[in-house]
């Protein structure tokens, strides 16, 4: 077995990527402190062609040195905006008609696993603050939260690894209803 060279891999250059059908995701980052959490969840954006990216509060924004460091180039490519308050964002998108689901542990949570998306409807996920999560006024706006089954003694995972988690669960499972 080899290992491919990264021209052997086949990817998007950024203009494809702008022109590419992406995925109905918009991932929401509530008051997420580090810069290098803000850049990872841009890289897993990129990944699986999420249509964009809504930083709020005092989540750091592009561009900055710290937040490249970990997108690579991310920012460049995922489209993204700041808004101040991420209760009104949740509010705006939910009138679009976009369900909106917390990731976080709370009562009558979602496993991941169980978690189906509403046929026909665009799903935002709001990911919290590295040490308070999301905040409980904007849980109590959301559709429901999904909640990432968890085995051992921690209480919650990186920021940036739920991203890649949940976000790689939902490409899934809205890919398997396409077919």
């Amino acid at each position: 077995m080899r290992k491919r060279a990264n021209d052997e891999l086949e990817r998007l250059n950024p203009e494809a990527f702008r022109e590419a059908e992406k995925t109905p995701v918009i991932l929401l980052l509530d008051n997420v402190r580090s810069m290098n959490n803000v850049g990872s969840v841009f890289r897993t954006a990129d990944a699986f062609l999420v249509e964009k990216i809504i930083l709020c509060g005092y989540t750091p924004q592009p561009p900055h040195r710290d937040i490249q460091k970990t997108a690579l180039g991310a920012t460049e490519t995922v489209a993204w905006e700041h808004v101040a308050d991420t209760l009104a964002a949740v509010k705006q998108l939910q009138a679009g008609g976009w369900a909106v689901y917390a990731v976080e542990q709370a009562e009558q949570s979602i496993m991941l696993h169980q978690f189906v998306a509403p046929p026909q409807q665009k799903t935002a996920l709001v990911f919290g603050n590295e040490v308070e999560g999301v905040q409980q006024e904007v849980v109590s706006a959301c559709n429901g939260c999904i909640e990432i089954p968890q085995f051992g003694t921690k209480h919650s995972f990186n920021i940036a690894v739920a991203a890649g988690i949940v976000v790689w669960e939902v490409y899934n499972k809205l890919q398997a209803n396409r077919r």
